[in-house]
């Protein structure tokens, strides 16, 4: 199957991105943790990528578009894959139907904009390894410290309400029409993001056929 998953930032793309890579035995490709990557690196992109990231913004989509279509093109996507994080805009969404490249469907995460303010805010991740956590759902055994390592977690600097308002806003502005040229295709369908990870995996299967 090629799958896109859409939904505002803090949806839960990532974590069911994981368990349909795994249901469906094919490769989640998350933008977002190419890009976190290259930043970490401090790559040419990487530190284009930063900026626009930290103020809330959409990363350009020329510099999106370079780094799908390398990652579309290795062999490990013959079988099918899951994009998470592209395509954002209708202009991204044409781009990629005209390079021929087959979906076979278009899951939207639902989750109300005062969810994703509450559960962003609350996302911790480890200093020196990278690995998440959350005030609200997962936290450390012993507060403020990673459980695998020791590290001193942190603050995404794009985790502070403002700027998660702010990403909302461009979601709502950008990225959420696609859900309407996809739906004109034919190719969308709908989950509700629940509390729990189970409970809106149930959702994602039974809108996927899966169960």
């Amino acid at each position: 199957m090629n799958l896109i998953l859409v939904g505002p930032p803090g949806a839960g793309k990532g974590t069911q991105g994981e368990i349909l890579s795994k249901r469906l035995e094919i490769d989640t490709i998350s933008t977002g943790v190419m890009l976190r990557t290259a930043i970490k690196e401090q790559t040419e992109v990487g530190k284009l990528a930063e900026k626009y990231i930290n103020d809330g913004k959409l990363v350009p989509d020329d510099v999106i578009v370079a780094i799908v279509k390398e990652r579309l093109s290795q062999p490990d996507c013959e079988k099918g894959f899951i994009l998470d994080g592209f395509p954002r805009t209708v202009p991204q969404a044409e781009a990629l139907t005209a390079s021929g490249v087959k979906i076979d469907k278009v899951l939207s995460l639902e989750v109300d904009d005062s969810v994703i303010v509450e559960r962003l805010s609350a996302r911790r991740e480890c200093s020196k390894c990278g690995a998440p956590y959350s005030v609200l759902y997962k936290k450390p055994v012993t507060e403020g410290k990673c459980d695998k390592c020791g590290g001193e977690l942190i603050q995404r600097a794009d985790d502070n309400p403002e700027t998660i308002q702010n990403r909302l806003n461009v979601y709502h502005e950008q990225t959420e029409p696609i859900k309407a040229y996809y739906e004109k295709a034919g190719l969308l369908v709908k989950a509700e993001g629940a509390d729990s990870v189970d409970d809106t995996t149930k959702n994602v299967f039974k809108a996927l056929g899966l169960e």
